[in-house]
């Protein structure tokens, strides 16, 4: 399927820009799918029991 330029440009459809696709009634529509932001995906999964640098200490070891 080809979507004019004009539209593209218009709806700000580049080329890796991913659509997805649905039909009701007959009309198709298509919409631009937001991809996953991958630091949200890992955001929180460490959980907020413990600080940063308790972490870094536990991973490295005693010194």
């Amino acid at each position: 399927m080809t979507i004019p330029k004009a539209l593209r440009d218009r709806l700000g459809i580049k080329p890796a820009t991913v659509l997805a696709f649905s039909v009701k009634n007959g009309v198709l529509t298509a919409v631009k799918v937001v991809p996953n932001d991958p630091v949200a995906d890992v955001t929180g999964c460490l959980g907020a029991d413990r600080r940063t640098d308790e972490w870094v200490a536990e991973l490295r070891g005693a010194p």
